[in-house]
């Protein structure tokens, strides 16, 4: 039995892909996933770093300080998995995520030569240089509105690098992993609801 990704069953493994899939310390996924995911939190803490000077919203001020803090202890987490693990905090050169159904169109305008957090190419839902650019240079509602945007996609490039890793064979069955993941799938998918809550009252007082 493996267990499934949050909200999905267990799979029931075959003789061949129970072998296949018994865990052997960490594997390449485990590794990559971690790697890659300290990459994805790095954005979000510069994102919500700028919204603590550009942003208007008291609320959207109030969230951006627990991604902030969360996402920065979960870096911490990361580090130390893999260095208890003997693993680097980065890939090598050129190295890109090792997982099972990667869907690499949801990966929307990266830009695979401007690597400016290592080598690694971007994860998904990150956002590119030019939305960056764009928030950098935002203040007040505009921010914002884009912050907002950015951050849900940013989450939702999240949960898919979390089920990708799910879905791959073998991969996820470290418990220490396997409840980190979950936990970072949970907190995304609430912060995303919130979010989109947020966009919605925003719209609403748009049309007044």
């Amino acid at each position: 039995m493996q267990p499934g990704a949050p909200g999905k069953a267990n799979k029931i493994l075959t003789p061949e892909t129970a072998v296949a899939a018994r865990p052997q310390g960490p594997s390449a996924a485990d590794i990559s996933f971690m790697q890659g995911m300290i990459m994805h939190h790095s954005q979000a803490v510069e994102m919500t770093e700028l919204l603590r000077t550009r942003g208007q919203s008291k609320d959207l001020q109030a969230l951006g300080q627990r991604i902030s803090i969360s996402q920065t202890d979960e870096i911490k987490f990361m580090k130390q998995w893999l260095t208890e693990r003997g693993q680097p905090l980065e890939p090598a050169s050129g190295h890109m995520m090792d997982m099972k159904g990667m869907d690499h169109s949801k990966m929307a305008g990266m830009d695979h030569s401007k690597m400016d957090m290592g080598s690694m190419a971007m994860m998904p839902g990150m956002l590119t240089p030019a939305q960056m650019k764009a928030l950098e240079a935002a203040t007040g509602p505009q921010f914002d509105h884009l912050f907002l945007t950015g951050m849900i996609q940013h989450h939702t490039g999240a949960l898919t690098m979390v089920r990708d890793l799910f879905d791959t064979p073998g991969a996820g069955q470290d418990a220490v992993l396997f409840d980190f993941a979950s936990d970072v799938d949970n907190t995304q998918r609430a912060e995303i609801r919130t979010m989109q809550g947020m966009l919605s009252k925003e719209n609403k007082l748009e049309k007044k």
